[in-house]
């Protein structure tokens, strides 16, 4: 085991019992929603992920601490933070070092999961391509994450304001498959349907566990994306969505947002353009993700070939 990884209690016991565990990231707590909404998001995520059979181990830097799995308080801690840093992959050694605190991105939650043994990620939204990063070169992490580290991520495919065509060939370029849960196409965060297609359709988790085991088998490294869409009911018209980001994004140029900056303040905007509604969705959207991610755990648990003895 690591040294500067924290296992929680539950978690402990979770891999003592070789059950199914499913980490969940910090950063949505700490930045993508408002509190309270935030808190009670987190502990009805968590609550998600137990009733479909896995454990939930939602992953932070506290004290200098890898922490996988939080109790109600740290959770809470992270959640009321008004300063909590955001951590990448090339933040998390500066905060261990520091003895520092961290929210954790899809890349760090990526990378701590992958420290932990742990196989299956849920989170709202993967980062991706940002529109104009052919100016910017504005690239999320989390995309070269994906290209080499072995974790399965469960997503409303790539958030909406990103540029999801050119974050789709990036995935392809790197050898990432994108696999589509109940339809064929890709997701777009709070809509359906992105306008482009997932590489393959498969909506069991006994045949997405088996490709995702595959890929690993013969040695291809990277990670996998499951896109499960946003469920229909929750789900925001693409045409006034993309109408709230072009002003967001025109805000963001004005005051000159950039970076990791640069999603927060985003989706606090849209926040307030919709007045409400993107944060109902977010919320719908990452609870069905759990749901989708924990079936995935178990199925995946099934297959470890460390199974009798973890």
């Amino acid at each position: 085991m690591n040294p500067h990884l924290l296992l929680s209690p539950d978690v402990q016991a979770a891999r003592a019992r070789g059950q199914a565990i499913v980490a969940l990231e910090s950063t949505i707590v700490a930045h993508g929603m408002p509190w309270p909404q935030n808190f009670e998001t987190a502990l009805a995520v968590e609550q998600v992920v137990r009733e479909h059979g896995a454990v939930p181990a939602t992953i932070a830097v506290l004290d200098g601490k890898l922490c996988v799995g939080l109790d109600a308080d740290q959770l809470r801690r992270v959640a009321t933070s008004p300063d909590m840093p955001k951590a990448s992959r090339r933040d998390l050694a500066h905060a261990v070092a520091r003895h520092g605190n961290a929210a954790t991105t899809v890349a760090a939650t990526m990378v701590v999961a992958h420290l932990a043994g742990i196989e299956v990620f849920v989170t709202g939204g993967i980062g991706g391509v940002h529109r104009g990063a052919s100016e910017t070169f504005d690239i999320s992490a989390d995309l070269q994450e994906l290209s080499r580290t072995p974790v399965a991520v469960v997503c409303a495919g790539a958030k909406s304001v990103l540029d999801i065509g050119l974050t789709l060939e990036y995935l392809e370029t790197h050898g990432v498959p994108v696999v589509g849960v109940g339809q064929d196409a890709f997701a777009a965060f709070y809509c359906r349907d992105s306008g482009f297609k997932a590489d393959a359709r498969m909506d069991d988790p006994t045949e997405q566990a088996a490709f995702v085991r595959a890929h690993w088998d013969l040695g291809l490294g990277s990670g996998v994306v499951l896109s499960n869409p946003v469920p229909e009911p929750d789900a925001l018209p693409a045409a006034l969505v993309n109408g709230w980001i072009e002003q967001a994004l025109d805000e963001a140029r004005q005051q000159r947002v950039t970076g990791k900056a640069t999603t927060p303040f985003l989706l606090a905007r849209l926040k307030v353009l919709s007045e409400g509604r993107s944060l109902a969705t977010n919320q719908a959207l990452v609870k069905h993700n759990a749901a989708v991610g924990a079936r995935l755990a178990v199925a995946l648990q099934a297959t470890r070939p460390d199974k009798e003895t973890c």
